[in-house]
């Protein structure tokens, strides 16, 4: 006689029950076996990404607000910091590479971000078409840009102003050219388009400078009009006036090409550190010394992650207590089962079934509930991360990936099936108990 196949038809027998118990089942497992992946995953790309950077210069404010908008790109910056002071901060003895990154504009919700050629090795991205950017208002894309906007070699886009989709003005007296395509690498860089810095400070210094026109025409109204009124002060006062206007309108002009150097501004610095003691002193110096903020992404994002843990554990908790009711209903529905078929149990041992044989029968319908409620509570999981992929990669660029089971899920279905085993085993002490001539004598 066939244990496995008479077990299954006993199972299906009383559909409610099977049900119940199977839903409770999966329901715990699809949300261990969704968290465990999702935490997993997060923590794998946040440490890719974080890797190449030991310490963020910026300016002032949030450290963890710094490290988001500047290392992993989910967040806006916290304001801008001179050049000169950050080339300080390069020269600094402790500091092995130290890059330079600026944006402010997007294309299609895209963040275009100037840097240095050196921040693609910092990440070890190659081209995978095209070549790298050498002149201003040339674009490397990352592999995931490109693709979702069908970025070709040698179209031409137009950026706007803001990190957001849509609501910046377009800068299109400047538009970029695509000269290059980057392979896939899983980190941040895949959703970025990459320039050199100096095409980022010229969009916004033709931004500013329409702004600096209208002020001017703005101001050459207003002196128009107060000549206008001073028109009876005499020929030669004016000329004098004049004169002393041009001389003023020349000096400041030379000054602001002098100064203009000093006036450039970068978004903030990613450094790497020569020795482990930079680690320790650099940060404090740059804090309390300068104008700047040092930010560490290691202890950042672990802290971070540390706020999310306590609702990872929570959710883990209920998963968990759901699983163990879900063993408790196991139990309930196998003794009922069992109660229900007394008369059954004692006719297949009349069959010559031993009590070991039916003790089986009934430890088979218990692991088939366990084992049809885990693989379909991980199929479920793995459907929610599908779900929620789709949301985390148009929300923050983060691709999830659909993996196998691995050592924690495995684990899982261990502590599923000693569950189900040991509500099996309470289930039939009953079996021990029972009285065959008795039984079939109530028949």
């Amino acid at each position: 006689m066939n244990l496995l196949y008479l077990a299954y038809r006993n199972m299906v027998s009383k559909p409610l029950n099977m049900v119940l118990s199977l839903v409770l089942l999966v329901l715990s497992v699809s949300l261990v076996t969704f968290v465990l992946q999702l935490g997993k995953q997060l923590n794998g790309q946040m440490d890719k990404n974080i890797a190449p950077v030991d310490m963020v210069v910026g300016a002032k404010g949030s450290p963890l607000q710094l490290v988001l908008s500047s290392v992993l790109h989910i967040d806006v910056p916290t304001g801008n910091i001179k050049l000169g002071e950050a080339e300080s901060i390069k020269n600094h003895p402790f500091v092995g590479s130290a890059i330079s990154v600026s944006y402010g504009d997007n294309y299609k919700g895209y963040r275009i971000l100037g840097t240095e050629p050196s921040y693609l090795d910092n990440y070890g991205v190659v081209l995978s078409a095209g070549g790298p950017f050498e002149r201003p208002f040339e674009i490397v894309a990352g592999n995931t840009v490109a693709k979702k906007l069908g970025l070709q070699i040698g179209d031409k886009i137009t950026s706007s102003h803001g990190l957001a989709a849509a609501g910046g003005e377009s800068h299109d007296d400047n538009p970029y050219t695509i000269v290059g395509i980057l392979e896939p690498s899983g980190t941040v860089v895949d959703q970025l388009l990459i320039c050199d810095l100096q095409s980022v400070w010229d969009a916004h210094a033709n931004h500013g400078g329409e702004e600096h026109e209208e002020d001017e025409k703005h101001e050459e109204g207003e002196h128009d009009h107060e000549e206008h009124d001073h028109d009876q002060e005499g020929h030669d006062h004016k000329e004098h006036e004049g004169g002393e206007e041009v001389h003023d309108e020349a000096n400041s002009t030379g000054q602001d090409l002098e100064d203009h150097d000093d006036e450039l501004e970068i978004t903030s610095l990613l450094v790497k550190f020569k020795s482990p003691l930079g680690l320790v002193q650099l940060p404090r110096f740059i804090n309390e010394n300068t104008n700047m903020q040092a930010a560490l992404p290691g202890f950042e994002i672990q802290r971070l992650m540390g706020f999310l843990g306590s609702g990872v554990k929570t959710i883990n908790g209920i998963a968990f207590a759901i699983l163990f009711v879900s063993g408790f209903s196991i139990f309930i529905s196998l003794l009922k089962t069992i109660r229900e078929r007394r008369q059954e149990l004692a006719l297949l041992r009349t069959y010559g079934l031993g009590t070991r044989k039916l003790l089986f029968l009934v430890l088979f319908e218990g692991l088939l509930l366990a084992l049809i409620g885990f693989w379909l509570g991980w199929v479920f999981g793995r459907l929610a991360l599908v779900l929620a992929s789709g949301y985390i990669e148009s929300g923050y660029g983060y691709v999830l990936q659909l993996n196998g089971p691995d050592l924690p899920e495995l684990l899982l279905f261990g502590v599923t099936l000693v569950i189900a085993i040991i509500a099996v085993l309470l289930a039939s002490t009953s079996i021990f108990k029972l009285n065959i001539s008795k039984t079939l004598a109530d028949v």
